[in-house]
């Protein structure tokens, strides 16, 4: 009897130990999943300005379409990260970022020093645009000199309403604001104002597209800027870098090349 009862200790003990180990492999495993799942199950949350036609637009069936919204995608399948497009506008994309309600935004934004310094960190451009004016077809005007006394239109905290800024003085004319090119838009051709600046291949894009009632100045241009994906928190650096890191990927393969011709035929 003591030898079975022995035999029958020392069998559950064996036993006992098995699940033991069984157990904190288990244990181990799972937290080793959950570390590397960290970055790759995260739903990254990007906010942009729908209103930005040919980047970012919405079109017949609601959906969200564009330059940069393709790049975007392209960007995301080549890096394999999941993400939520969030169309908040130009104003309210750059607050949820900063209060931390968006982890990036993609929205046309010119990379500059000025916004650099002032806690924007940007990827790589990914497209270089200048800022021109536009004015109502039938209008007399034919450059800056023409604008003394008279209100032009920009759409507020960009770089087209930097660039307008900086030449009201010498020109003698006032700013407007605007939330977005639109309603801006129809400002110029209602007459409320007597033009617009606005970045150059969405006025463009906008006169081809929508026949609106307007026209580009020529020689109304300022120096190109790129255009970047940006963050607002160190902590989303990783973003960045797959950002960075995808973008030269579908430069490379012709994605790229693909969905700027998509666009604007280049």
């Amino acid at each position: 009897m003591k030898k079975k009862s022995l035999a029958l200790l020392m069998a559950f003990a064996t036993m006992f130990a098995m699940v033991g180990c069984g157990n904190a492999s288990g244990q181990g495993a799972t937290e080793q999943g959950a570390d590397a799942a960290t970055s790759s199950d995260k739903k990254w949350v990007i906010a942009t300005d729908t209103s930005f036609k040919p980047f970012e637009y919405t079109d017949d069936n609601g959906d969200f379409v564009g330059i940069d919204v393709d790049i975007l995608a392209a960007i995301a399948e080549d890096q394999g990260f999941d993400y939520e497009l969030k169309s908040l506008g130009w104003d309210a994309s750059i607050a949820a970022c900063q209060a931390g309600q968006a982890d990036g935004m993609i929205a046309g934004a010119s990379i500059t020093d000025e916004r650099k310094a002032s806690g924007w960190v940007f990827s790589d451009g990914y497209y270089d645009a200048n800022q021109s004016m536009a004015v109502e077809a039938s209008s007399d005007i034919t450059g800056f000199e023409d604008l003394k006394g008279q209100s032009v239109a920009v759409k507020t905290g960009t770089m087209s309403a930097s660039y307008a800024e900086s030449l009201s003085s010498e020109y003698g004319f006032t700013v407007t604001y605007f939330e977005d090119s639109p309603t801006m838009y129809q400002a110029v051709v209602g007459g409320q104002v007597a033009a617009c600046f606005d970045d150059t291949p969405i006025m463009a894009s906008n006169i081809k597209d929508t026949g609106i009632s307007m026209k580009i100045l020529e020689n109304t241009g300022n120096d190109p800027a790129e255009y970047g994906f940006a963050i607002f928190n160190s902590d989303n650096q990783e973003l960045i870098d797959m950002f960075n890191a995808g973008l030269a990927n579908i430069k490379a393969n012709g994605t790229y090349d693909e969905i700027i011709a998509k666009y604007l035929g280049e």
